[in-house]
């Protein structure tokens, strides 16, 4: 039992807006008419491309491998025949494109071969690699790879399962909490097992009583679990800030839960997590929330890759609804376009309106009044980290953690003047992660061409040495054959003269070596006439002595 609660910095108390969603159950979203998978389902690595155009597919058969450590698999949200490859717009703030596969579903929904995985009877690490081959990544909204974030199964002493979702409008884990307790705690016990943890924490804000229940009622709840009610303040939910909230324990800045024997997943990412190891499913769909200025809200269990535009179609937007925010009013961003798929990372998608999200007032000027930094739950002061931002200065920025930073929008929903900091944040984050990429890449391209010039060095070297072995060699039987006396003088350390001189001594032995033809039935007279032209010729080949009579 837990034996008290702590509470963490900063932190902010908006309005809530979870019931307009929460009352309904999860439904089933339908088939779309065409799934869009993007192969780079999270920011930090993408998949290489497994299909072409035209080819057949089943529910669950990857469509994309991941690339390098973060990356994980991509599969077919459904079965059907892949219409094409190419760049789509993502879900993103900045509207760009990444490459996806584009699948026009048959209807018939057929999965690939798949069993359930035992991981009791095989090695961990090929239990890692069956969840990276099975897709399974945080469905928190960062998307980060869950085979990475295990570790190693070594000291971690304190397993957070994070129920708390405390971004207002969101729901879909306060649903999947009621209605897949039991699937959520098997999830939480694999995890437990794979990471080496002593016990589980799963933190749930006190404003989902029926979550908190159906946790604590679920069947399965193993020994060392305990579901916890938290104090319902954002952003609760934040890794460090439930942590913290949980264990008591500070994570300072630059550093990462495991380092301090702690780590935390998602709910979702636990019930996906169950859904491979008992079911020998990959991560196809999840569940998002449908609200705002709609008619119909609620969660849905959604396939990757289905449009945005045809999912709202379920939750029947009104006409003054003028553009629509993935995720949280917090965290989230505006879609550039609703034609852009479902990801593994979107939770929620929010119809705004004016009259529910009126336009921003114009930014004034930083007063310097200091509310940003008593708001941050991250203990940082932005309203420096936004000087530095706006004037580029990113050293100084930095200097000031500006990673650290988890884009909770608390220092922008306090700020008096208006101003949208978490947005400068991030163009700052933007332009040095743009930055240590290109230096990267000059770097890469610094040491190929340097190694360039080495390897043809290296092989000049080489051949010189391989040159002056042979003439040395050539220059050995020269001196040891009979013919020496006729042989040039040839310097030893001339590798090029040896060989030529080698080549004459060649040539002179083969015109040597050519016997006169028809001269088998000669007579004397005509025998002797050839010897004296041979003598001629032979006295004419000798070297002529130039010297000055002495």
């Amino acid at each position: 039992m837990i034996g008290r609660l702590f509470g963490f910095r900063g932190g902010v108390k908006p309005e809530s807006h979870k019931t307009e969603s929460a009352s309904a159950p999860i439904t089933a979203a339908p088939m779309p008419r065409r799934l869009v998978i993007p192969l780079r389902q999270n920011p930090r690595s993408g998949a290489r491309c497994l299909v072409e155009p035209g080819q057949k597919v089943l529910k669950g058969e990857p469509i994309g491998e991941g690339e390098g450590l973060l990356g994980t698999s991509v599969h077919a949200s459904t079965s059907g025949t892949v219409l094409e490859i190419g760049e789509h717009p993502m879900a993103h703030a900045s509207g760009l494109s990444a490459l996806s596969v584009v699948i026009e579903p048959d209807g018939e929904d057929r999965w690939i071969d798949h069993a359930a995985f035992d991981y009791h009877g095989n090695s961990r690490d090929a239990t890692l690699a069956y969840l990276r081959g099975c897709g399974i990544a945080g469905l928190g909204g960062a998307t980060f790879p869950t085979h990475v974030k295990l570790g190693k199964g070594t000291g971690i002493d304190t397993l957070v399962i994070n129920g708390a979702e405390c971004e207002p409008w969101i729901t879909c884990d306060d649903r999947l909490m009621r209605e897949r307790a039991t699937q959520v705690l098997s999830g939480a016990m694999i995890l437990r097992d794979l990471i080496g943890a002593r016990r589980v924490l799963v933190g749930v804000e006190d404003n989902k009583p029926e979550a908190i229940s159906a946790m604590r009622d679920a069947p399965g709840g193993a020994d060392g679990v305990e579901i916890v009610p938290v104090p319902t303040l954002y952003p609760a939910g934040g890794e460090k800030q439930l942590i913290r909230v949980l264990t008591g324990i500070e994570i300072p800045h630059g550093k990462l839960g495991p380092e301090f024997g702690v780590q935390c997943f998602n709910v979702g990412t636990a019930y996906a997590v169950h859904r491979a190891i008992h079911h020998g499913e990959a991560l196809l769909a999840r569940i998002v929330t449908l609200t705002g200025n709609v008619a119909k809200p609620g969660n849905h269990e959604v396939l990757l890759g289905t449009p945005v535009d045809e999912l709202l179609a379920l939750a029947a937007p009104k006409v003054d609804t003028d553009r629509y925010i993935m995720g949280g009013p917090m965290m989230g961003f505006a879609l550039a376009s609703a034609a852009v798929p479902i990801t593994k990372g979107a939770n929620c998608i929010i119809a705004a309106s004016p009259s529910l999200f009126p336009p921003p007032p114009p930014e004034l000027p930083c007063i310097r009044c200091g509310e940003c930094s008593r708001a941050c739950p991250a203990d940082l002061q932005p309203f420096e980290l936004y000087w530095f931002s706006r004037s580029k200065n990113f050293g100084k920025a930095q200097e000031y953690h500006l990673f650290d930073c988890i884009e909770c929008g608390c220092c922008a929903y306090v700020c008096p003047s208006h101003i949208p900091l978490v947005d400068y944040f991030r163009f700052a984050k933007s332009d040095i992660w743009a930055r240590e990429r290109n230096t990267t890449a000059a770097d890469q391209a610094r040491d190929r061409f340097e190694f360039r010039n080495f390897r043809q060095q290296r092989d000049k070297e080489e051949k010189a040495a391989k040159l002056a072995a042979k003439a040395a060699e050539i220059q050995a039987k020269l001196t040891e054959a009979p013919q020496q006396a006729e042989t040039p003088a040839v310097e030893a350390e001339d590798p090029k003269k040896a060989l030529i001189a080698a080549a004459l001594a060649r040539a002179k032995q083969q015109k040597a070596a050519i016997a006169p033809r028809n001269t088998a039935d000669l007579n004397p007279e005509t025998q002797a006439k050839i010897a004296e032209i041979d003598a001629r010729r032979e006295e004419k080949s000798k070297p002529q002595d130039t010297s000055p009579a002495s």
